[in-house]
């Protein structure tokens, strides 16, 4: 091997660890993007269209407080699939409050491998079930070289 051919696979090298580490950084991710957490919008396709999804990256849950023309959102964690199919509150915990979505939003950072599934609690389960406001991640191991 020359003395040219090595420089260039050590640059290769250098290219290669550079785009892993920045694969490896946690993520903050605003649940909706530019449309936040409202009724109405499909947080099952956003959700594909976003993911994969990692260990230690941080949803954000944005959303208006109540008002005269919106009857308030909350951010539930549901726990398991059958309670998010049937939009089922009664053994959910609450994350976050109707007016903890202003401003910044509500964070929920995805410290485990392990189903999430949110969704909103609001006029007894309405927003959920008629509004689309659920959503569920699975997030993956980071690989850190």
């Amino acid at each position: 091997m020359t003395l040219m051919s090595r420089a260039q696979l050590g640059f290769i090298l250098l290219v290669a660890a550079a785009s892993l580490l920045e694969v490896s950084e946690a993520r903050t991710i605003v649940v909706g993007s530019s449309e936040g957490w409202r009724f109405g919008f499909n947080y099952t396709d956003w959700a594909l269209q976003n993911s994969p999804f990692y260990i230690n990256d941080e949803l954000v849950f944005k959303y208006d407080p109540p008002s005269k023309t919106n009857s308030g959102y909350s951010v539930y964690l549901l726990p398991n699939l059958w309670s998010y199919i049937t939009c089922d509150f009664s053994k959910a915990k609450i994350l976050a409050s109707e007016t903890q979505g202003k401003g910044g939003g509500f964070k929920v950072e995805l410290n485990q491998w392990r189903p999430y599934y949110f969704a909103s609690g609001n006029k007894d389960g309405y927003n959920c079930k008629d509004g689309l406001m659920k959503l569920f991640a699975v997030p993956l191991p980071r690989w850190n070289y």
